[in-house]
């Protein structure tokens, strides 16, 4: 389902000539990028090519780093990462809790983990929990915060096939129900066209490629190869 025509009317992240420099060697090479308010963008490359320094800036967690150009992005920004960070010293809902306050928080926190299909694992240590569960927990605390724009650093990428495709569903549905802007970095093909409205590509520091994803499987086939001729690959990269 395609973000609602009113949702796109605002940019959520608004990049221009954004650079990014580490030891002398030019990572982002005057990125310029509008996210509109609602819509899923996957970000395709390959090792080094720059993904997860674009989200680290976005995210604000590149602090001294070479670099500059025109960044804006919302106040209420989440990410999850490939490992899903829990405390291995507090409970499930407490993890998903951190840093929030008021009086509702246990309840918000609760239903979170209710939408991640974790209801009556608040109690339970993060070591009791399966990998695609702990990815789960980490998704209930993003969502908690209400997050304006939902970043994810490969956030499947540990998991196995089975539980990444559980997962993939269980994203879509919440992106759905939710509807904040998401920039996903990840190595899997598929996965950005299975997932995304939009699929980017970074060549050489730069976005070479910006193709918007129907949901009609029958295109997929036609996706896949023009982002795997866009990577210069003839099979998946994983």
């Amino acid at each position: 389902m395609a973000p609602h025509t009113e949702q796109l009317t605002r940019p959520a992240v608004r990049l221009r000539g954004l650079t990014r420099s580490f030891d002398g060697r030019v990572v982002l090479d005057g990125i310029d990028l509008d996210i509109p308010a609602g819509q899923f963008v996957a970000l395709l490359g390959h090792s080094g090519s720059g993904k997860s320094t674009l989200l680290r800036a976005v995210a604000g967690l590149d602090h001294e780093v070479v670099g500059g150009g025109e960044l804006i992005a919302p106040e209420r920004v989440s990410v999850v990462f490939q490992d899903s960070r829990l405390l291995p010293w507090r409970r499930v809902l407490d993890n998903v809790l951190l840093g929030l306050d008021g009086e509702d928080a246990a309840g918000r926190g609760r239903e979170a983990l209710a939408e991640v299909g974790l209801a009556g694992r608040e109690r339970a240590w993060p070591s009791e929990l399966s990998g695609g569960e702990q990815q789960r927990a980490a998704l209930a605390r993003s969502l908690v915060r209400e997050p304006e724009l939902l970043l994810a650093d490969e956030p499947f990428g540990a998991l196995d096939a089975l539980t990444r495709i559980k997962m993939h569903n269980l994203l879509r549905e919440l992106w759905e129900r939710h509807r904040p802007s998401v920039l996903l970095v990840t190595h899997d093909v598929d996965e950005a066209i299975v997932l995304a409205d939009r699929v980017l590509v970074l060549e050489e520091g730069r976005i070479g490629v910006d193709l918007a994803i129907e949901r009609d499987a029958r295109a997929r086939g036609e996706y896949r190869g023009r982002l795997l001729a866009a990577l210069g690959v003839t099979e998946d990269v994983r």
